[in-house]
């Protein structure tokens, strides 16, 4: 019950980064990425000295919508950190501000070959947090791999 009432009380607070408060959020869908039906990419949020990117999954498409790596998990897994990458860059970060991974795959036996586009991508020496999750299908029949990712940028100073 104490757990429900504070919950309650920090449900105002929580009203600043709403949808409709422009102020502090700002919703993105850069060109490098496949046009986005119905949601947005990514969502910056205002920190003060940083900015919070918040990436939605990321599917193995191009920028023009095609399908990059038909059953091919290692090529898909690459797409899909280059659009990653596309939209950190977009917001002026590198792939060095990514604090955290959600990986959701169709076999989970193929983390090796995901594992080996990722580090083509990632900080080795200071990784982001993740989790990696076998799920048993995604929006798409011919996709094996979403990733979510969350970044951390700092303000450029003049």
């Amino acid at each position: 019950m104490k757990k429900i009432f504070l919950l309650l009380m920090l449900l105002p607070s929580l009203s600043v980064l709403s949808q409709t408060d422009t102020s502090l959020t700002r919703f993105l869908n850069p060109a490098s990425v496949t046009k986005s039906k119905g949601y947005s990419h990514s969502v910056e949020i205002d920190l003060g000295n940083c900015k919070m990117l918040v990436i939605s999954g990321q599917i193995a498409l191009d920028s023009n919508g095609n399908l990059i790596g038909k059953n091919n998990l290692e090529k898909q897994a690459e797409q899909v950190f280059t659009n990653i990458k596309n939209i950190v860059t977009a917001s002026g970060g590198t792939m060095d501000h990514v604090i955290r991974i959600g990986i959701y795959m169709t076999d989970i036996t193929q983390a090796p070959a995901m594992r080996k586009a990722r580090d083509q991508f990632i900080n080795l020496q200071n990784p982001p947090t993740s989790i990696l999750v076998q799920v048993n299908k995604l929006v798409r029949d011919d996709l094996l791999i979403e990733i979510e990712a969350t970044a951390i940028i700092p303000k450029k100073t003049n």
